[in-house]
C-alpha cells in the first residue's frame, strides 16, 4: 500500500563554489534534512556549481558530467544509507555537443527512480541557457518511488501550466521545482517585488489547478563571477505549497535553510473531490493548445 502521508523537504543554499565543495555541502545538508524526518529531499537547480549561464563561454562545458558518474554515485549511496528519496539537479553531458539541464530522482534503495531533462530553456540577459542546454527529450514524467509519486520540473518550466498539468495527470502527487531564479541587482528596486510575486502566484496556481503539492528549491546569494558585471542576486524564498495553494513552509530571501512539510494524500483526494477540475476539463476542445499560435 502506498504511504498516505510522507514528509518532503527542499534545501535552500548558496552554491557559489567549486563542484567538490558544493557536493560535500549538499551531502551534509541532505543528512540534516533526513535527520529532521524528511523522506523526499530536493536540492536546487545545477547544485554542483555557481550559475555559469550568466555568460556564453565554452569553458563552462567542463562543468558537465556524464550520466551515472560523480553526482549519481554520491547521492545514490547517500539515499540508500539514509533510506530517503533525493532529487539531484545536475549539468548532464550526454555526448560531445549535447548537454542537458537534468535531475536524477534517486529512490530509497539507491536506484534511479527517474531522470528528467529540463524541457523549457530560457535565453534572457544573464540567463543564457540556450547556449548550454539541449531541450529535454524525455517529456513530463511521474516517477513512482517507495515514498510517493514524484514529479520533477526545473526552473523555467515553472512558467508553463501545461508542464504542471501533464505531470499531475500522469499521477504525480508532488511537483518539485529545483530552481535558480533571482534579480538583476540594477532592476530589483523597480521590478523586484512584482517579479517575485509573479513567481509565487504562478507556482501556487499550479498547486490549485492540479490539486497537487508544489515544492520549489532555490539558491541564495549574489553570484558575480564575471568581472565588471552586476551578477545575479538569487532571491531564495523557497517554499512548499499544499493542494489549495496554501503555503506550508516558506524560506527567507537570504539564509540557507531546510523546509519540511507533510504530504497528505487523503487531503489531496478530498480537495480534488470538492474542486473537481480534472473531471470538468473539456479535453475535446483543447486541440489548439499544441499550436504555436492560433492565427
Amino acid at each position: 500500500m502506498p504511504n498516505k502521508k510522507y514528509k518532503i523537504a527542499v534545501i535552500q543554499l548558496n552554491l557559489n563554489d567549486i563542484a567538490e565543495n558544493n557536493l560535500k555541502k549538499c551531502i551534509s545538508w541532505v543528512r540534516d534534512a533526513a535527520s529532521q524526518g524528511a523522506e523526499v529531499i530536493s536540492l536546487p537547480e545545477l547544485y554542483s556549481s555557481h550559475y555559469f549561464c550568466q555568460s556564453e563561454d565554452v569553458d563552462n562545458f567542463a562543468l558537465a558530467e556524464p550520466l551515472y558518474s560523480t553526482s549519481f554515485t554520491a547521492f545514490s549511496e547517500l539515499a540508500k544509507e539514509l533510506g530517503v528519496v533525493i532529487i539531484v539537479p545536475f549539468f548532464e553531458k550526454r555526448m560531445a555537443g549535447i548537454y542537458h539541464n537534468s535531475a536524477y530522482i534517486i529512490d530509497t534503495d539507491g536506484t534511479e527512480a527517474g531522470l528528467y531533462r529540463k524541457m523549457h530553456i530560457p535565453d534572457d540577459p544573464a540567463f543564457y541557457e540556450k547556449f548550454y542546454f539541449t531541450p529535454g527529450d524525455l517529456g513530463f514524467k511521474n516517477n513512482p518511488t517507495k515514498k510517493g509519486n514524484i514529479g520533477t520540473l526545473i526552473c523555467w518550466d515553472q512558467w508553463y501550466p501545461e508542464a504542471a498539468r501533464i505531470t499531475a495527470l500522469k499521477g504525480a502527487e508532488v511537483l518539485f521545482y529545483p530552481t535558480a531564479i533571482g534579480w538583476h541587482p540594477q532592476e530589483k528596486e523597480q521590478y523586484g517585488e512584482n517579479q517575485y510575486g509573479a513567481w509565487m502566484n504562478v507556482m501556487k496556481g499550479h498547486a490549485v489547478a492540479n490539486g497537487v503539492y508544489v515544492a520549489a528549491a532555490n539558491r541564495i546569494g549574489l553570484e558575480q563571477y564575471l568581472p565588471d558585471t552586476p551578477g545575479i542576486e538569487f532571491w531564495g524564498a523557497s517554499f512548499i505549497a499544499g493542494p489549495q495553494g496554501e503555503i506550508l513552509a516558506q524560506a527567507s530571501h537570504d539564509k540557507e535553510e531546510i523546509l519540511i512539510a507533510e504530504v497528505d494524500l487523503d487531503l489531496q483526494e478530498n480537495v480534488r473531490q470538492n474542486w473537481p477540475f480534472f473531471r470538468d476539463r473539456r479535453i475535446d476542445a483543447f486541440g489548439d493548445i499544441t499550436k504555436r499560435a492560433i492565427d
